[in-house]
């Protein structure tokens, strides 16, 4: 198969975006941070440039906070915790708060997912349908948590007091100061996933947005100002992590930190946090296994498959990056996957018929190549992909690698672009045994229409999701999470509010 197909290699820069006049009005306006419900510059008076991923071109300048910056947030969350307008909220204030901001979110949802397609590389259409409306239904499932956080009363054993009467019970109370540092691939998703479950359970929040997907975020802190939310209890800073993050990490004023990005970047945040014993919840990196049995039908799991790594542009911690298949229908189901990638456009995200965008920045770009050669190099066939496209935007054809083998970086790495490395398995035990081989467990899928060996084979996956004929499915209710390096803690529905609470228990004697 040819390594790329002009045809379908939509040109980068051939077209000028068509920017809505909401969009454009937001990009003209200078960038501010928002801090106790203020718009401020960082005190240093420094900025960095947001790029178009698809272009190369600054679409806009933001501030370059750091530990002053973050100092100033920290103390605005702090004073919003215990003595301002939010800490005399009751629940059901929180809860309409959250389902206001969710409304607000809806009625801007076309700029919303037109800002995400500039600043992400993402299409619109994706934006729209995915990033935008996955939001508006986190805000309003967390929301009904905020009447929902209980605790429960006990009756103690205790005997050392004759004649007394023991009465127990345990309260859920708000952890405090949230620290919460999201990353780019779903910019607004993300920042909506941690400060959801965190208000809903009466904590306030310095939130930072990556570096590469600031705007959203801003955005998203103008639509909190305009709900109502009281000052300092949503603040959010842009920065970098070695600076602005590392702050957030280390003040001590802050009593928990989220994150969702590498397993490296986690490691080092899990490290500093534990200097002062800050609660920490990470969602981190995945190498996630699609296992595809001998009585699969075929058409759908190609199809599917290459869904699950290409949705995002494989910028996904959950994408499917590796195939393992039952060596009697190996050959066919690749040729069917390499076809599914040929298949799909590249173009801007602002086209109406670009089918995946952009990688979110050069940096990322020369990364996700560089994997592509190592696998060359490492006696891998590269059935499809493995290019850059000329022109302008940082664009990567949808690559397929087959005969992939255990301790290649393909197969051991996470890569976080759109590549798949594909390999054959002969019986269910070496199945198994690569499907756990690598230090992550976020997700997995196995497809096969044999369910009771499907049941037989969920326990073994070490993984803190398996889906059976599907793919990258989340949802508000469900608990999301990894095993092994792939997280510490699970977001979303009962758990996520258990995140951000902390467990008091009250012993009376009467």
């Amino acid at each position: 198969m040819a390594e790329s197909d002009p045809k379908t290699m939509a040109a980068a820069g051939d077209e000028s975006p068509q920017i809505p006049a909401s969009v454009r009005a937001f990009l003209d306006r200078p960038k501010r941070m928002f801090i106790g419900g203020e718009w401020v510059e960082a005190v240093s008076g420094r900025s960095f440039d947001v790029f178009d991923p698809a272009t190369g071109e600054v679409i806009a300048e933001v501030p370059a906070a750091d530990a002053t910056d973050i100092d100033r947030a920290v103390k605005a969350a702090r004073h919003a915790l215990e003595a301002g307008e939010w800490a005399k909220l009751v629940p059901a204030d929180r809860e309409r708060l959250l389902w206001r901001l969710s409304g607000l979110i809806e009625a801007n949802a076309e700029e919303l997912a037109a800002i995400e397609s500039l600043d992400n590389g993402k299409t619109v259409g994706m934006a729209r349908m995915v990033d935008v409306a996955a939001a508006i239904d986190y805000l309003r499932y967390m929301s009904g948590w905020a009447t929902k956080i209980e605790g429960a009363t006990l009756t103690p054993s205790f005997k050392g007091i004759p004649g007394a009467r023991h009465v127990a019970w345990t309260l859920r109370e708000p952890v405090g100061v949230v620290g919460q540092i999201v990353p780019w691939n779903f910019p607004l998703l993300m920042a909506v996933w941690k400060i959801a479950p965190a208000l809903a359970a009466g904590c306030t929040s310095v939130l930072k947005p990556a570096e590469e997907t600031p705007l959203s975020a801003l955005r998203l802190a103008e639509l909190v100002e305009e709900a109502g939310f009281p000052a300092g209890t949503v603040n959010v800073v842009t920065g970098f992590g070695e600076t602005a993050g590392a702050a957030i990490v280390e003040h001590p004023g802050v009593d928990k930190i989220a994150f969702t990005g590498s397993t490296e970047v986690g490691k080092i945040i899990g490290r500093a946090a534990m200097e002062t014993m800050k609660r920490i919840s990470l969602e981190l990196g995945g190498k996630s296994p699609v296992l595809v049995l001998e009585d699969a039908d075929l058409d759908q799991a190609a199809a599917r498959a290459a869904g699950a790594i290409f949705f995002n542009h494989g910028q996904v911690c959950t994408a499917g990056s590796r195939v393992l298949v039952a060596d009697a229908v190996h050959d066919d189901f690749v040729e069917r996957l390499a076809k599914a990638a040929e298949a799909i456009r590249l173009g801007p995200g602002w086209r109406d018929d670009a089918e995946m965008g952009p990688l979110v920045s050069e940096a990322q770009r020369k990364r996700v190549l560089g994997y592509v050669e190592s696998a060359r190099e490492e006696g891998a066939r590269v059935c499809c992909g493995g290019v850059a496209p000329e022109g302008a935007g940082y664009f990567v054809r949808p690559t397929v690698i087959g005969d992939a083998r255990p301790g290649m970086r393909v197969v051991e790495e996470e890569i976080f672009g759109p590549v798949v490395a594909v390999q054959r398995f002969s019986d269910e035990e070496e199945m198994i045994r690569l499907a756990n081989a690598t230090p992550y467990g976020l997700a997995a899928s196995i497809w096969s229409n044999d369910l009771r060996r499907v049941h037989r084979l969920i326990p073994r996956i070490k993984a803190g999701t398996v889906w059976v004929n599907a793919h990258n499915l989340v949802d508000p209710a469900l608990p999301f999470g990894g095993y092994k390096q792939s997280g510490l803690g699970r977001e979303h529905g009962r758990e996520a509010i258990h995140l951000y609470t902390e467990l008091k228990t009250v012993w009376m004697v009467v």
